[in-house]
């Protein structure tokens, strides 16, 4: 009866776990460049001072889904998107490298160009700066070019040139920030193939329908599992009776 319960009550709490996985899903539809998170339960055996007699349910997070989102045109000429496989790289607040699929650059008061969620955009010798100028545009292979102040519209200078990367997917890995970076923590090395389109931003690769219908089933188990113990509960009840008319 114990080992019955044990798995019912650990259930319905890995139930709810996943439950949270699959609302952010939700909750970051319409955030550019949001990678969904995976989820699945596999059953985890009680390792203590004897043999492993009890399991228990265990819900976990195995990878992240790195497939890319559809491209929405914006026309803005500093919203970019990795065209086919690739990332952008950018600074995380430790100094180190993260990794980024889409963009809506800006140029800070201090003239730092920042991804939208803030960091700064990684060049060929670290973060890009932007002098004064009166036009931004960023080609294809990550160039950044500029029409300086008091110039006139055909006279563009190239500034720094965005590191672009393809590392292996099996090396990376997202953070608690929701970039990615690599499980070995070393930078990544600049790819030349990787290619960028302005005017764009990649959407959010998660699929309502998929992400309801799974809270959906949850919720189900959940319910089961709660049943599952109130029958257990029912039982144990019925075998103290017969116990004590014995």
């Amino acid at each position: 009866m114990d080992k019955y319960l044990y798995v019912a009550m650990t259930g319905a709490s890995q139930n709810a776990l996943a439950q949270k996985a699959h609302a952010n899903n939700l909750a970051n539809i319409s955030t550019n460049g949001f990678q969904k998170d995976l989820e699945q339960a596999r059953s985890m055996p009680v390792f203590g001072d004897s043999f492993p007699a009890r399991a228990f349910a265990m819900s976990e997070r195995p990878a992240t889904d790195f497939s890319p989102g559809a491209l929405v045109e914006t026309g803005r000429d500093l919203d970019v998107a990795v065209q086919g496989s690739g990332w952008l790289a950018v600074q995380n607040p430790d100094g180190g490298e993260s990794y980024v699929r889409t963009g809506s650059l800006v140029v800070d008061a201090l003239g730092v160009l920042r991804a939208g969620n803030g960091m700064p955009v990684m060049g060929n010798g670290g973060p890009i700066a932007v002098p004064p100028q009166q036009q931004v545009e960023v080609g294809e292979d990550g160039t950044i070019s500029i029409r300086a102040m008091g110039e006139g519209p055909r006279v563009m200078a190239e500034v720094d040139r965005i590191k672009l990367v393809n590392p292996d997917i099996k090396n990376m890995t997202k953070g608690l920030d929701g970039s990615i970076h690599t499980k070995d923590g070393q930078p990544a090395q600049a790819d030349a193939n990787v290619k960028l389109v302005s005017g764009f931003l990649e959407s959010s690769n998660v699929n309502a329908v998929e992400e309801m219908t799974s809270v959906l089933a949850l919720s189900k188990q959940f319910e089961l599992h709660i049943k599952m113990m109130n029958t257990a509960k029912d039982d144990d009840q019925a075998m103290a009776r017969v116990l004590q008319i014995s």
